[in-house]
């Protein structure tokens, strides 16, 4: 049972990095590199495995959704920030 929430998880991202490949093919406006595919690859998976973990170990039902809320929140909030730089920090590039 937990590999096969891991490996879920695998393929999840694995499909989700798909959508901007194909988007590649297809469009001129889609386009990244090798590096955007691996952070964001790193930044799902890192959050997908976190998601399981707090599974895991928080019982209770509402904590493990704040837990969940707080670790999604974090992921839009670094996602934002890399794809636009809302923040305007050296980590993403500004």
């Amino acid at each position: 049972m937990k590999n096969s929430r891991i490996l879920i998880i695998l393929t999840v991202v694995a499909g989700l990095l798909l959508i901007p490949l194909i988007a590649m093919q297809f469009s001129e406006e889609v386009m990244w590199t090798v590096s955007d595919f691996v952070i964001m690859g790193i930044l799902l998976l890192a959050t997908g495995l976190l998601i399981e973990l707090a599974f895991r170990k928080v019982s209770n039902p509402k904590n493990r959704v704040i837990v969940w809320g707080v670790i999604l929140i974090a992921f839009f909030l670094i996602w934002a920030e890399l794809a636009v730089g809302i923040f305007g920090s050296p980590f993403a590039g500004s």
